[in-house]
């Protein structure tokens, strides 16, 4: 989704012109293309490199022993590499920390393979000269491949290989090369935590930004804080006293110092780890449940002859909204599509097929094709609508902390779930006590943590309070 947005005009500005949102290209999977693709080619770098070196010295240029030789050496060559740093963000941004690092890479696999070669006795089957040469050509094609792919790190990725944005809410006056600059005021952002629409339009903003800084008077930064957090991004705080104080935790970079306040609860590797078993479990899912479904389906449509499903805005990952699927378990007439309204256990709004799915949990079962989509995961705090209450108060207004559960996708189940914390809110305790269980969640994921989980929802599928 894309947005125009006006940029205001100051005396020594442009003309007016407008913005599309978001500011930046997603540039994560990008880098992952190269990632990938930096690692074949170092892979053809050192095949090439003896199968070559055999050619000049041997008159062959597929060797059976130096083909062997290479094949034993890439393995242990990426494992060096991937140690060393070779595929991550530094060696993007800088050649020569990249180039340097392959060739120690490459070196250090030569080594372990001699000393493999001499423990067992099996140096005598390779050719000393053609291994030497091959070693030799390897290197040189390695820094070759490094040259190479340069313009295109820069055609993919940019200059600065990340997307930065800075924030200048009225504090330190600062410029970051290749970053992108916005105006709080011009553009009318503010750390509003009671204002949820608010918080979808900072979402936007800071959409595939890798790193996202603001410049703010100080008694602004706890509500950026909290933003940040729960946004599931880089966050920093400039401060201009971090560089004089030395503080612990901090971003000190040439002219500029900033707090680090956060950095989202997962790294590239987890995100791929669960984003993988999402799609594992809710396709076979799909599959396997495609009668149910159908069933459930067809039994809404004969009751009343209304929509199959309920579809509501709910607030997801970085505070994004998107439309979730249920079927419809309401009277069309009596739909609530902010959910200021809990189900209760009588509650008349409820139909008489949509009574039995709302028990057994079948209701939610359409979220599948949320995970598919990628706006949810199986495991993660449930979604709310953003009129759902606590008491008399709404969710957000009860503990700030509320908007930190949105770094992270939301889940068809949750720690919260499967420990029964379900059903309607009717005191400020009962969503104080979902909230401790989501952020308990979100410290120290891990996939066996997540596949308990599903394993235990099971036991809470028909529970005394969904209704």
């Amino acid at each position: 989704m894309t947005r125009h947005m006006p940029i205001s005009e100051t005396q020594d500005a442009p003309p007016r012109r407008r913005i599309t949102l978001p500011l930046a290209p997603p540039l994560e999977q990008r880098r992952l293309q190269l990632y990938i693709a930096l690692l074949l080619l170092d892979g053809a770098a050192i095949l090439n490199g003896f199968c070559i070196a055999s050619w000049l010295y041997l008159g062959r240029f597929l060797d059976e022993t130096s083909l062997l030789h290479s094949q034993v050496m890439l393995p242990i060559y990426w494992s060096i590499a991937l140690s060393l740093q070779v595929y991550t963000l530094t060696a993007l941004r800088r050649p020569n920390f990249a180039r340097a690092r392959a060739g120690l890479s490459l070196i250090g696999a030569e080594t372990v393979l001699l000393f493999v070669g001499f423990a067992t006795k099996s140096t005598d089957n390779f050719s000393r000269v053609s291994s030497l040469l091959g070693l030799g050509l390897s290197l040189v094609l390695l820094m070759w491949v490094r040259a190479l792919v340069r313009p295109l790190i820069k055609a993919r990725c940019g200059d600065a290989v990340t997307n930065t944005l800075l924030i200048d809410d009225g504090g330190t006056p600062l410029r970051i090369p290749h970053a992108y600059h916005i105006d709080a005021r011009e553009h009318h952002l503010a750390p509003d935590l009671s204002d949820p629409h608010m918080m979808d339009r900072l979402g936007l903003y800071m959409m595939n930004m890798d790193r996202v800084m603001v410049s703010c008077p100080h008694d602004r930064r706890a509500a950026w804080a909290l933003v940040f957090k729960s946004a599931n991004v880089s966050g920093e705080i400039v401060d201009p006293e971090v560089n004089m104080l030395g503080v612990l935790g901090a971003r000190r970079e040439r002219g500029y110092g900033a707090l680090i306040v956060a950095s989202g609860p997962l790294g590239l590797r987890a995100r791929a780890v669960k984003r993988l078993l999402d799609l594992a479990l809710a396709g076979g899912a799909v599959l396997a449940l495609g009668p149910v479904l159908l069933l459930v389906a067809v039994l809404i449509k004969l009751e009343d002859g209304g929509p199959v499903l309920f579809i509501q805005k709910r607030t997801g990952r970085g505070n994004r909204f998107f439309p979730i699927f249920k079927f419809r378990s309401m009277r069309v007439e009596r739909l609530d599509s902010t959910g200021s309204r809990s189900a209760s256990k009588d509650d008349d709004r409820i139909t008489r097929i949509g009574r039995f799915i709302r028990s057994t949990s079948i209701d939610e079962l359409p979220q599948l094709f949320n995970v598919l989509r990628g706006e949810m995961s199986i495991v993660g705090p449930r979604p709310h609508a953003i009129g759902s209450l606590a008491g008399e108060k709404l969710f957000w207004e009860v503990d700030h902390r509320y908007w930190l559960r949105h770094s992270l996708k939301p889940g068809l189940t949750g720690l919260a779930q499967v420990r029964g914390l379900r059903g309607a809110t009717d005191t400020e305790t009962d969503l104080a006590n979902r909230l401790q269980a989501d952020l308990e969640y979100l410290d120290g994921w891990t996939i066996w943590r997540d596949l308990k989980i599903i394993v235990n929802t099971a036991r809470v599928l028909v529970h005394d309070r969904a209704f």
